[in-house]
């Protein structure tokens, strides 16, 4: 998949957001080594905490069928801004990516901005800590 392709599976997903509360919806489209793709959104909930970020429900699709080696992942946002994930998603994709996972970021005017999880997330917690 193109990383052109991949911007735009995110970005169809921004119709499929739930975001009654924030209005700020947010799609993700993750994809594995082995080309599969799988999108999210973000799902919001009145009590807040039990809300999901986009990309986490990208991961979590992925993750549930089987599916654990990403090399990039698109995060498109319904801003001029870009919309980089948060620090939880930054957390999750650290689990299952390394520091090159490719981070593409898309604004509402269609511009993209590449960065990696090892740029926005140094010095991560994974399972080396535990030791």
């Amino acid at each position: 998949m193109t990383k052109e392709e991949l911007c735009g599976a995110a970005c169809s997903m921004l119709a499929r957001s739930y975001a009654p509360y924030s209005h700020f919806p947010v799609g993700a489209a993750l994809e594995c080594a082995d080309g599969s793709v799988f999108t999210g959104c973000n799902i919001e909930n009145a009590a807040f905490s039990p809300s999901i970020c986009a990309e986490r429900t990208a991961v979590a699709k992925a993750v549930s069928e089987g599916h654990r080696d990403f090399v990039r992942i698109a995060v498109a946002g319904s801003t001029e801004q870009f919309c980089p994930p948060c620090g939880v998603c930054r957390q999750v994709l650290a689990e299952f990516a390394g520091d090159g996972l490719e981070v593409l970021l898309v604004n509402s005017r269609g511009e993209v901005r590449e960065t990696t999880l090892g740029a926005l997330l140094p010095g991560r917690f994974d399972s080396g800590n535990l030791t």
